[in-house]
């Protein structure tokens, strides 16, 4: 895959969880997986909030909706950080993910970040400063919303216990898969 390379969704119907990133990093893009960075802690997250019962790395991606988990991103154009993206991509990406959760019909949708948060419901809901990790009080076509760190290596806000905390959180809420549907 190439550097403007978009990578497919990682979904079926009735996921447990639906991740959203941002968008693809151009590592990801390149690779053609998702969460490839080698700083990105997304993987080993899933593994050791037991969101997963095996270790898997970004190669794997495809074999997340055996496991009832999902993925996908609001932009899906590969760039350096969010700082190129427009807003009009955003406002088209946010469209896309309401009509992905109308037809796959997730249980939990996880945004990975507060920034995607930020910006799909800042101005109408008025978010405070800090915004809480954990189930929000919004949902997308009915389905609840939580709220967990990017697992960006480049987020210097939380520390990886505080995003495993708020991962296994996650699996509190949502439920496990002991094992891959196959």
């Amino acid at each position: 895959m190439g550097r403007g390379a978009r990578l497919s969704d990682r979904i079926r119907p009735g996921v447990r969880i639906l991740f959203v990133g941002i968008n693809p990093g151009l590592r990801s893009a390149q690779m053609g997986h998702h969460f490839a960075g080698p700083s990105n802690r997304f993987w080993k997250l899933l593994y050791e909030s037991r969101l997963v019962t095996e270790p898997m790395t970004y190669q794997e991606d495809a074999r997340l909706p055996e496991w009832g988990l999902g993925l996908t991103n609001i932009v899906s154009r590969p760039s350096r950080g969010i700082d190129s993206l427009s807003p009009q991509e955003y406002r088209g990406g946010m469209a896309a993910l309401t009509r992905k959760v109308r037809r796959y019909r997730p249980r939990t949708v996880a945004l990975l970040g507060i920034t995607i948060y930020r910006i799909m419901y800042g101005a109408e809901l008025s978010l405070p400063p800090q915004i809480p990790l954990g189930l929000t009080s919004s949902n997308i076509a009915g389905v609840p919303i939580f709220l967990l760190p990017n697992p960006s290596g480049r987020n210097a806000h939380y520390g990886y216990a505080s995003m495993l905390a708020a991962f296994r959180a996650l699996h509190t809420f949502a439920g496990q898969s002991t094992i891959p549907d196959t």
